[in-house]
């Protein structure tokens, strides 16, 4: 007797000591080193981006990215801030404030652990391409949108969260267009793009725009906006534990935003997991990798971090750069702490134009681009759930796109599920069945009538079984149902053989059931259905249900 599946595997991690070594070690120490300098921009420009303070993504991708490399369900993942978030972070600070959306995102984790704890991690696989592509597209052209304000150095004390009130309040602003600031985040973008073609590409794109934006701004005075004249600089040193309030009320307030956050993350996570496997080879476990991510947004906001999960991007850059081991994501997060330690000071001259620069590569890099050129190639139904996705991330809400999505994607499973389904007379000419099954040279006699279902028998498909006798305009004395060919049925199929049957037999008529496989056979049987039309009236082939028909008739 197998043992059954527990409840909860142990994170990665804890199980990595068995067969490391020095050189594992050596290897890692460089690859999470690497990482830490590569985050480091990427994790200010988010926290920018989403709405808070530059150390805030920091500190985010300190005590995240340590325990999501700690605790979580793969090898090489590599977590922190992400350009995913950026929408929804910024949405919730502007609409509730810091406080909440730390509580938010403690929600958040909550739901993430439980989603794992039962094992909800092998579900989110099934959520189809065209959702995932149309708002992961979605979010991309919204950082792009989000950035235009520090990308042309416009005046604006704060941009609106919703979509319809903030393009005209950028468009407006645009005449005033601060050329110095546009000249040297186009500088710093041209720069990100041609970076990998150039034979220093090992030196991380980011940290040499960064440095050089800075350098470039000192050096020549630009009257630009930098990280000291908008946030004050970064303070050094790692913040104090802070608990936020807590309350029924503003529970019950923040659930929604709680369930976005959860989902995302265990979207892009899992994703961001898959990513990792194709590179290395492993497999990864799902539900823990969940709760590893729960543990860490659960404690992230504790140190006044914002939502996080894995960083597909980062994640590549930790396996390339040779990581072996999860201890290669917490050095990456023990680098980055060292870093603000040490050097936060001088990330008061960082201009946000560089910064800018660095988030609007991500974003280009981010959305699926190629798949607008394929959409005359696609089915047209696939291409209308990827650009119904896309538009509702843009103009509305993530929650939304995803919920409508989800729903159109349902509704085209059903569709597809109801056209593979086939209800047919079966006669000499259209026999297709082979062997014990076919009627190939047998006497149907008359008032018998052979009925063929064949695929999926689900509620989307349950009508095609009266329509199909409705439209052989007969009302013969025994019906056989061939299922040999039906893969599964559902509770409202077998309704509609239920009142398929009371029909028939309102009429005199009997139904005999030949060759149901497994699935069906089971739910029909605890059912009750075969107790009601007895076990006469249920064959193993056609020869035995035209023997059953033949006794029926005698009968009658």
């Amino acid at each position: 007797m197998s043992r059954p599946e527990p409840l909860y595997s142990l994170p990665v991690a804890f199980g990595m000591w068995r067969d490391y070594s020095a050189r594992k070690f050596l290897a890692d120490l460089v690859a999470g080193m690497t990482l830490g300098v590569i985050a480091l921009p990427l994790a200010m420009a988010f926290g920018i981006a989403s709405g808070v303070t530059p150390q805030q993504g920091i500190y985010t991708a300190i005590a995240a990215g340590f325990l999501i490399s700690l605790m979580g369900g793969t090898r090489l993942s590599v977590g922190g801030p992400t350009g995913a978030f950026v929408v929804i972070v910024y949405g919730i600070v502007q609409t509730y404030g810091f406080e909440k959306l730390a509580l938010c995102t403690m929600m958040a984790g909550i739901l993430l652990v439980l989603m794992g704890l039962f094992k909800i991690g092998t579900l989110i696989k099934f959520i189809p391409y065209p959702v995932t592509t149309g708002f992961t597209s979605g979010i991309a052209v919204i950082i792009l949108i989000s950035q235009i304000k520090d990308f042309l150095g416009l005046s604006i004390e704060k941009l609106p969260a919703d979509f319809f009130e903030k393009i005209p309040v950028l468009w407006g602003k645009m005449p005033e267009t601060h050329l110095v600031t546009l000249a040297l985040a186009a500088g710093s973008l041209v720069l990100l793009r041609l970076w990998p073609r150039l034979p220093f590409k090992r030196i991380p794109g980011p940290i040499v725009v960064l440095v050089l934006g800075t350098v470039a701004a000192g050096i020549f005075q630009l009257p630009v906006a930098t990280i000291g004249s908008q946030f004050g600089g970064i303070p050094a040193g790692f913040p104090a534990i802070k608990m936020p309030a807590v309350s029924i009320s503003v529970i019950q307030e923040l659930f929604q935003p709680a369930i976005t956050i959860a989902l995302l993350a265990a979207i892009e996570s899992l994703l961001c997991a898959v990513v990792a496997d194709g590179m290395t080879g492993d497999r990864h476990n799902a539900n823990t990798e969940l709760v590893g991510q729960g543990i860490a947004n659960l404690v992230s906001p504790l140190f006044g971090g914002i939502p996080a999960t894995g960083a597909i991007a980062r994640t590549a850059a930790n396996i390339q750069a040779g990581g072996t081991s999860p201890l290669s994501g917490m050095i990456h997060a023990a680098t980055l702490l060292v870093i603000i330690l040490v050097a936060a000071p001088l990330a008061k001259f960082v201009p946000l134009a560089s910064l800018s620069a660095i988030l609007v590569a991500v974003a280009l890099r981010m959305g699926e681009w190629r798949e607008f050129s394929r959409l005359r190639r696609i089915p047209l139904a696939d291409a209308a759930v990827f650009l119904a996705t896309f538009f509702l991330t843009v103009v509305f809400d993530l929650t939304v796109a995803v919920e409508i999505g989800m729903l159109l994607a349902a509704l085209l499973f059903i569709k597809r599920v109801t056209d593979t389904t086939v209800v047919h007379q079966v006669t000499a000419e259209n026999e297709d069945e082979g062997d014990r099954h076919s009627i190939a040279g047998k006497e149907i006699p008359d008032g018998v009538t052979i009925y063929r279902i064949a695929g999926p028998f689900l509620f989307g498909a349950a009508d095609k079984l009266e329509d199909a006798l409705v439209a052989a305009n007969v009302r013969p004395k025994v019906v056989i149902l061939r299922m040999r060919s039906v893969t599964s049925m559902d509770a409202t199929a077998l309704n509609a053989l239920e009142m398929l049957v009371e029909k028939i037999k309102a009429q005199r008529g009997h139904v005999v059931i030949c060759g149901a496989h497994t699935q069906p056979y089971f739910m029909m049987t605890q059912a009750g259905f075969l107790d009601d039309i007895g076990d006469d009236h249920v064959a193993a082939d056609v020869d035995e249900a035209l023997k059953i028909a033949r006794s029926i008739l005698a009968k009658t």
